[in-house]
C-alpha cells in the first residue's frame, strides 16, 4: 500500500477536539505509563503532542508513533483528571485506526492473529461459542491439567507458557442458556429492559449476566435478553477498526431497537463505555444515526440504572459477614463516570463490610488486551493493584468488568491468595436468593425514568 496516499483521520478530524489540550500536565500524575516510566511521550499530554503535530502536517505517522499509542492503555483516567474536558478517548480511537489503516505495524503474524480474532472470530457471535466449547472440552476431561502436570510445556517458549497459564476456564453453560429470552419481574412490572449479555462475559461469566437478570427482576423489571447476541464493537474501536466497530452498532440496534425499552443495561464497564458513543460512531450513516443517539439514552450500566431506580435491599435473614473491597473497572469510572452506585449498591448488602482499596480507580493492566501485547507493563500494573488489595484484609474483591475479573483472578492465582473475586451483581443477587425476599423499603429513592 502506498502510505502517503491513505486518507489521515488525525489530520480530518475536528481540530478543536486535538488543540484542546492546554498541555498543563494535570494528567499526568494519572498516566500508569507516565508514572512507571516518567518519560514524556508516554504520558496522555505527550501522545496528544504526537497527535496534534500530525494533524498540522509537521510529522508524518511512524512506527514509533504506532508503538506509543498501543503502549497507551486507554484507561481514560487522563479524561478525568484533565480541566479542559479533552476527548483523549476520540483521539486515541482515531489514532489507532490511523495506524492500522496505514500498516504501521504490519507483519505476517500480527496481519494473521488480528485477521483470525478481531476480523473473524468477534464479527459472529457463534464462532466465539465454538471456540469456547473447544476449550471447555479440553478443560473438562482433565486433557489441560494432564499436559500442565506432563511438563511439556517447558519445551515452549517463554511467553507461550506464560500465555498458557493465563487461559481462562470457560463457563460451564451461555446466559442463553440460563437466561430466558424473556424473564417476569418479580411483583408489578414497573420497567421493560434489554439485557446485554457480552463476548467474553457470556463465554467466562454467564453466571454474572444470569445474576443481573435476577437483580433486575427483582426490582420490578422485565428482562429481554436475545440468545445469540453481537458483539458491542468495543475490541475493535480501541483497535484501530472503526468500520467493523460501525457495522457491529448497526446490528445492535437491528437486535435491539432502544424505542422498545425503557433502559439498554450493559454490565461490563468496557463494553458500556463504548457502546454509549454508538451515536458518534454511527453520526455519518443516515439510517441509523437518529436510532443511535437514542440508544446512547437509553444504555445504562446496571448500577447507574438500579440508583436511577431504586433498588430493593435484601433482608438481612441469613446474611453472612464478608469484607469486600472494590476495584473500579476504569471504563466504568472514568469513562462512564459510574462511580458511587456500585458503593452504594455492596453497602447496602446485609453483612458486607465495604472497605476502600487504595487506588481503586488506577488500572490493573488488563485493559481490554493489553496483558496480551505488553506483558510488562501489564505486570507491573497487576502487582501493584494486588498490594493494594492485600493490604485491605478483604477475603471479596468486587468489579465490573470481565477483563479486570480475569486479571484480578491471574493476580490472585499468583500470589497464593485466599480471595474470591466477584461482579458486585451476583454478590447483590446472592442475598436476594439467601432471604428470599426484600425489605419492603428501597435503599435509594425510586428516579423518574420516562420512555423515549
Amino acid at each position: 500500500m502506498n502510505r502517503g496516499k491513505v486518507r489521515s483521520r488525525l489530520r480530518s478530524l475536528d481540530y478543536s477536539v486535538v488543540q484542546q489540550c492546554m498541555h498543563c500536565g494535570l494528567c499526568l500524575p494519572t498516566c500508569p505509563t507516565y508514572d512507571a516510566t516518567k518519560v514524556e511521550r508516554h504520558s496522555p499530554r505527550g501522545r496528544i503532542a504526537l497527535m496534534r503535530a500530525i494533524a498540522d502536517d509537521r510529522l508524518e505517522p511512524t512506527r514509533a508513533f504506532a508503538e506509543e499509542m498501543y503502549f497507551c492503555l486507554g484507561c481514560l483516567a487522563c479524561m478525568t483528571a484533565c480541566p479542559a474536558g479533552v476527548n483523549y478517548a476520540e483521539l486515541f480511537e482515531q489514532a489507532r485506526a490511523e495506524v492500522e489503516e496505514r500498516r504501521l505495524l504490519d507483519g505476517p503474524v500480527r496481519r494473521l492473529v488480528r485477521a483470525v480474532t478481531i476480523r473473524w472470530l468477534f464479527m459472529a457471535p457463534g464462532r466465539l461459542q465454538w471456540l469456547a466449547r473447544l476449550l471447555r472440552l479440553y478443560q473438562s476431561t482433565g486433557l489441560q491439567a494432564w499436559i500442565r502436570q506432563s511438563g511439556l510445556l517447558g519445551l515452549l517458549p517463554a511467553r507461550w507458557r506464560e500465555l498458557e497459564a493465563m487461559t481462562p476456564r470457560v463457563a460451564p453453560a451461555f446466559s442463553d442458556e440460563l437466561i430466558p429470552p424473556v424473564m417476569a419481574p418479580r411483583g408489578r412490572r414497573r420497567y421493560r429492559v434489554a439485557l446485554l449479555t457480552g463476548c467474553a462475559q457470556d463465554v467466562l461469566f454467564s453466571e454474572v449476566n444470569r445474576d443481573t437478570a435476577e437483580v433486575l427482576a427483582w426490582n420490578g423489571c422485565e428482562v429481554h435478553t436475545p440468545p445469540h447476541q453481537h458483539c458491542c464493537g468495543s475490541l475493535h474501536a480501541h483497535n484501530g477498526e472503526l468500520e467493523l466497530a460501525a457495522e457491529l452498532a448497526r446490528r445492535n440496534l437491528d437486535q435491539f431497537p432502544p424505542e422498545r425499552y425503557d433502559a439498554i443495561i450493559s454490565n461490563a464497564g468496557g463494553c458500556g463505555s463504548h457502546l454509549k458513543h454508538y451515536g458518534r460512531l454511527l453520526a455519518g450513516d443516515r439510517r441509523y444515526a437518529e436510532r443511535a443517539r437514542l440508544w446512547d439514552r437509553k444504555l445504562k450500566d446496571v448500577h447507574e440504572w438500579l440508583a436511577m431506580i431504586g433498588w430493593r435491599r435484601p433482608r438481612a435473614d441469613g446474611q453472612p459477614s464478608v469484607v469486600v473491597t472494590y476495584h473500579e473497572s476504569c471504563h466504568l469510572s472514568h469513562g462512564q463516570k459510574v462511580v458511587e452506585a456500585p458503593r452504594a449498591i455492596l453497602r447496602s448488602i446485609p453483612g458486607v463490610t465495604l472497605v476502600e482499596l487504595p487506588e481503586a480507580n488506577w488500572c490493573c493492566g488488563s485493559a481490554g488486551i493489553y496483558n496480551l501485547i505488553q506483558p510488562e507493563m501489564a505486570d507491573r500494573l497487576l502487582e501493584r493493584k494486588m498490594a493494594h488489595i492485600r493490604s485491605t484484609g478483604a477475603t471479596v474483591v468486587a468489579n465490573a468488568n470481565p477483563g479486570c475479573l480475569l486479571q484480578l483472578q491471574n493476580g490472585v492465582r499468583r500470589s497464593g491468595l485466599r480471595l474470591r473475586v466477584v461482579h458486585p451483581m451476583t454478590l447483590l443477587a446472592e442475598a436476594y436468593r439467601r432471604a428470599g425476599a426484600c425489605e419492603e423499603g428501597w435503599a435509594a429513592e425510586p428516579g423518574v425514568h420516562a420512555r423515549g
